[in-house]
């Protein structure tokens, strides 16, 4: 993580607060009619996908403040988590190896080929000291939902740095993209070839180069500010386009076609890049059938929608939305969110003491918006 120099942080912090004080938000009534309570957790969980047979799978980030469970889990119509696949991924035995229990995983996904993906991010940390060379490593793994077999299994080594953190993925035909949240960067996994490719490295596009807020206060961890490289990323739905950001915005976007070619010189490539909208500092994003852009300002506690030209209004705005993370939108067009917190745990804390308000919580709109196929 890099720091900001320190006459910048008083500045920083009060203008955020006043712009937090300055937007209004939107009455009570109005944001009870717009969030639905969907599940609660005692534990705090990042990511959700939800199948099309209404099947839901959550994940549970080793920074949410531990407690027993399970790291990836269906959640039964009870509200109840169950390890997925089984029992035995979830707990960790001290094997290694590609089938190893998983380690850390940061996100989930339900992919074009109706596979639970996870992003398993390895014995990497976000900001820590540089990863062991004999830890292990971070891996894509793909499960069929029916069976719970594994049906992928791609580790990221050859992709990876000392100090890469994969975070999140999106799908484009044979290619996968992945963020380096650690050492910014982009990696492009060709699923019929297996070759890996890391582009975009330290690319004003991918690197966090602002300070990040999150309720009015300036992200911090062990006091220094927190630099969260590319995070959040999205598929345009007819494939052309991949949007895609750092954790502190703003976002960017690129020809999908210029991404996954190979002979394409760094410089080229950056150059193929553009700025499509100055976000905040965001927890999540998902995107419609449409090609509107759903981006959680984790400052103001809201949802904006971008559309295709590059147009935002603000979706929601409601104070239960505290770092709404890694969104979903399911084949009814409901959007999915998960409210997690992140900045209220204890690694965000200036004492390292958790103010997390228990439990945490997944809301839905019921918003009628065209899926992505």
């Amino acid at each position: 993580m890099h720091t900001i120099r320190p006459r910048r942080r008083l500045r920083d912090t009060v203008l955020a607060a006043l712009m937090l004080a300055a937007v209004p938000f939107a009455p009570a009534a109005l944001a009870d009619e717009a969030l639905h309570t969907a599940w609660t957790s005692p534990r705090v969980f990042n990511a959700v996908a939800v199948a099309d047979n209404g099947r839901m799978f959550v994940s549970f980030p080793y920074w949410g403040g531990g407690g027993d469970g399970p790291t990836v889990a269906e959640i039964d119509r009870n509200g109840q988590p169950h390890p997925f696949p089984d029992a035995h991924w979830n707990r960790p035995d001290g094997s290694r190896g590609d089938l190893q229990p998983f380690v850390r995983v940061n996100a989930i996904r339900i992919g074009p080929d109706g596979l639970l993906w996870v992003v398993d991010s390895g014995d990497a940390n976000v900001g820590g000291p540089p990863n062991p060379p004999d830890g292990a490593p971070a891996r894509l793994l793909a499960f069929d939902i029916e069976t719970g077999s594994v049906k992928h299994v791609i580790t990221l080594r050859a992709a990876s740095t000392a100090h890469s953190y994969m975070d999140d993925m999106r799908f484009h035909n044979d290619m996968i993209f992945v963020t380096d949240a650690g050492d910014p960067a982009l990696v492009v996994v060709n699923l019929r070839t297996g070759q890996q490719r890391r582009i975009l490295a330290h690319d004003r596009s991918t690197t966090d180069e602002r300070p990040m807020y999150a309720e009015g206060r300036l992200l911090t961890t062990h006091g220094s500010p927190v630099r969260v490289h590319a995070d959040q990323l999205e598929v345009s739905p007819d494939g052309q386009k991949l949007y895609f950001q750092p954790s502190s915005g703003p976002m960017w976007v690129a020809p999908t076609a210029a991404l996954e070619n190979p002979a394409l010189s760094a410089a080229d490539l950056s150059h193929a890049v553009s700025q499509f909208y100055d976000t905040p500092t965001t927890g999540g994003s998902a995107i419609d059938g449409d090609g509107n852009l759903y981006v959680s300002d984790v400052n103001t506690l809201r949802i904006l929608r971008i559309t295709p030209q590059g147009k935002a209004t603000t979706l929601v705005r409601d104070r239960r939305l505290v770092w709404a993370d890694a969104m979903w939108i399911d084949s009814h067009g409901t959007l999915w969110i998960p409210a997690v917190q992140l900045n209220r745990t204890a690694t965000f804390q200036p004492d390292g003491v958790s103010r997390l308000h228990l439990p945490v919580a997944m809301y839905t709109m019921d918003l009628h918006l065209k899926p992505v196929r």
